[in-house]
């Protein structure tokens, strides 16, 4: 199987990368099945019904998120009702959503699982450690493929979540940075791992954000309101080989595709 894992999509330009290139990637890298982070793909924060059906139309399978999933208040209107759309699992009980899903690739369950670290993040999110062994306890024996989205601020806790999954899941991927890294790797036990996707999104940018605008902030240190930028885009993605069978990765390759 091969899936691909795409970094967090900002405003209409990471809109357009992804129409542009994840069909395109699926059909030349012969790739099965397409995770996304999403949260930040409607004007720059949060996720609208349109702009949701915009990506799983484009061919993404799942859509992953993190602290700006709720955003946009519509959000609340949907998101119960739609099992591929992912917020992370370690937020309260009785949060609205879904914090994992399964589904079928080619006859072979595929587990998605979303979760947020703790370290400067702006919510008091549960403990990210056990919260994953919850949902691994809930699937043991069902799925060996485990995707798993860590949207999180520091490379230090980013690590320290995939060592502690490494050989338990397929992939833990980071998010949320919107900067790109390049230590993609395959743990000892077999689970693949880059710190961060980086973005998909406006390249002339500070993560995202029109540079005019960060820069004024750090000049002035007064309110600004921040505006998504436009023009030239990027894309950010890690393509992984996976056995089917045992649900260890084989082989990885990280793809930032600029205009």
């Amino acid at each position: 199987m091969r899936v691909l894992m795409v970094g967090d999509i900002v405003g209409k330009t990471g809109r357009r990368m992804v129409v542009q290139h994840v069909r395109a990637l699926r059909e030349a890298e012969g790739i099965d099945f397409v995770v996304a982070n999403g949260e930040n793909a409607a004007g720059g924060n949060g996720l609208t019904h349109d702009v949701m059906d915009e990506l799983l139309s484009a061919g993404i399978d799942v859509i992953t998120s993190g602290n700006h999933i709720f955003d946009k208040k519509e959000v609340f209107q949907f998101i119960d009702d739609v099992p591929q759309l992912l917020r992370p699992i370690n937020l309260p009980s009785g949060t609205p959503g879904h914090g994992y899903v399964v589904r079928s690739c080619q006859g072979v369950p595929v587990a998605v699982v979303n979760v947020s670290g703790r370290a400067f993040m702006p919510f008091q999110y549960d403990d990210p450690f056990r919260a994953i062994d919850h949902v691994l306890e809930s699937l043991s024996g069902e799925v060996t493929v485990v995707l798993v989205d860590f949207h999180a601020e520091t490379t230090s806790e980013k690590a320290a979540f995939a060592w502690y999954l490494d050989g338990r899941v397929t992939a833990v991927v980071g998010t949320h940075t919107h900067v790109p890294t390049a230590d993609e790797r395959i743990l000892p036990q077999g689970t693949a791992f880059l710190t961060d996707l980086g973005m998909t999104g406006p390249m002339d940018s500070v993560i995202g954000v029109k540079t005019d605008l960060v820069v004024q902030r750090m000049l002035t240190q007064r309110p600004v309101r921040f505006e998504t930028a436009v023009g030239r885009g990027q894309f950010g993605a890690l393509l992984i080989d996976i056995d089917d069978g045992t649900g260890k990765a084989l082989a990885i390759k990280r793809f930032l595709i600029r205009e």
